[in-house]
């Protein structure tokens, strides 16, 4: 079995739903008691938001970098960023690597393609909704996003960053995230893209009134795969 390296703390909330998501999967794929070669290094959130507020995304690059590679030295076969936000800088960090870095939105995009999505709304923080690398990226796969309004998009940041990274679940939230998608839904959206890694804790895929894709269970299932492609061979060969 392949080790996973996950680069987590961003939040923790959701870092915690990876390492369940990624063991889970694996015990049901391998039975008994298995579980994942899993390896984490878990960073100080409030500096990287710091960074983040600040603009000071080279200096985020740089530490998530020194973190990646502390995982590939120590044994990991892949890098995963377990957030969406930071995949603004996934190019830099895998240029610090020489193991693959899974990227959550390729993973994400790759999902909606096989289902025939076209036009999915993206729930996210509003770096993730704002600046380009997301939407660029997925139109490259194919995938034309839709974004919240302006209004909308201050409401899906601040539930994620107030509510969310601190691990509060609110019903009135709930609530009002649906109005966001019902709003798209009547202006054409036909997918819903959970592209926060916390949004998951608050809304289910399963229960929204468009087909939802959760970035957080996509990108541990790719995880999943690539570790037990290894395995899956020496099976084979036994």
């Amino acid at each position: 079995m392949r080790k996973i390296g996950l680069i987590g703390g961003m939040s923790f909330e959701s870092s915690a739903v990876y390492y369940r998501m990624i063991n889970e999967a694996v015990r049901s794929r391998l039975g008994g008691l298995h579980s994942a070669e899993v390896m984490l290094h878990s960073v100080d959130f409030q500096t990287i938001v710091d960074m983040q507020k600040a603009g000071r995304w080279d200096d985020a690059a740089k530490r998530l970098s020194e973190v990646a590679q502390g995982l590939q030295a120590a044994g990991a076969a892949c890098v995963l960023i377990c957030t969406n936000t930071m995949h603004l800088i996934a190019d830099e960090v895998q240029s610090a690597v020489s193991v693959p870095l899974i990227n959550i939105i390729d993973e994400t995009a790759a999902s909606m393609k096989a289902a025939g999505i076209k036009r999915p709304l993206l729930l996210a923080t509003r770096y993730t909704m704002e600046h380009g690398f997301y939407v660029n990226r997925m139109a490259a796969d194919g995938v034309d996003v839709m974004v919240p309004n302006a209004e909308d998009r201050t409401l899906v940041h601040d539930i994620i960053f107030n509510e969310l990274c601190a691990g509060i679940i609110l019903d009135s939230s709930r609530t009002a995230l649906m109005g966001v998608i019902e709003r798209a839904k009547a202006e054409g959206a036909d997918a819903i893209i959970l592209g926060c890694t916390e949004i998951c804790l608050i809304l289910d895929p399963a229960n929204l009134p468009l087909p939802g894709f959760d970035s957080t269970a996509i990108h541990a299932n790719a995880a999943v795969e690539f570790a037990l492609d290894a395995a899956k061979l020496e099976s084979r060969a036994a």
